[in-house]
């Protein structure tokens, strides 16, 4: 068995040798190796690299190269005001709704530190102090709204049921909100630049006594 082995293996190996496509070189190797062996031998030779190429990188299955979650944008609110809170006053209430009045020239930063005093007054209980009845903000159910207006001319326009005195936009200058239905004691203060545009002067979430 070991004859035809020695045999078959010398008749492959010569007929590797005198095949055209080899060229004119000669493999000298021992009648002990195998057919394998001889191909490699051939390939290493020759440098046929159609034989040792087609490998290629596999990316790990558990990549950690995911992209960055984006960062959740924070309100920012603007600080207190420093100037003095202007002189205003009770124009109309109801059940669930109070209209102020200041003067006609108030700056933002007065209409703003009017909105804070009202804060401070919900904190503190004392809206009596500021000639607006504390019974009628304890008895809300369960909001109760505070419109500021420059003046009096427009101060009707939530109420009137006659003609809208400045027509049919929202024209006062600051709104308070006091109230709700999670929280009874939450306090929202907006500065109002038109109907459709205002600034939030505190995080209403955070802001209860």
């Amino acid at each position: 068995m070991s004859n035809r082995l020695s045999a078959e293996r010398g008749t492959h190996l010569r007929t590797m040798t005198h095949n055209p496509m080899f060229g004119n070189f000669t493999i000298r190797m021992r009648h002990s190796a195998t057919a394998a062996e001889a191909l490699l031998g051939c390939a290493l030779t020759l440098g046929l690299s159609s034989l040792v190429t087609g490998c290629k990188t596999v990316s790990p299955a558990n990549s950690t190269n995911e992209p960055a979650s984006p960062t959740a944008a924070t309100t920012q609110y603007p600080q207190r005001p420093t100037v003095a809170p202007p002189a205003f006053k009770v124009f109309h209430h109801d059940a669930s709704s109070i209209t102020l009045v200041t003067k006609d020239t108030a700056s933002d930063a007065e209409i703003e530190a009017i909105l804070w005093q009202l804060r401070d007054a919900a904190r503190a209980h004392s809206f009596d102090k500021l000639g607006v009845p504390q019974k009628l903000v304890d008895a809300r159910d369960p909001i109760v709204f505070f419109h500021l207006y420059r003046g009096s001319k427009c101060a009707s326009e939530k109420y009137t049921s006659g003609a809208l005195p400045c027509g049919a936009s929202y024209h006062a200058a600051g709104d308070f909100t006091l109230g709700g239905f999670a929280n009874h004691n939450r306090a929202d203060g907006a500065l109002l630049h038109d109907e459709d545009h205002q600034t939030e002067l505190w995080n209403p979430d955070a802001a209860t006594y």
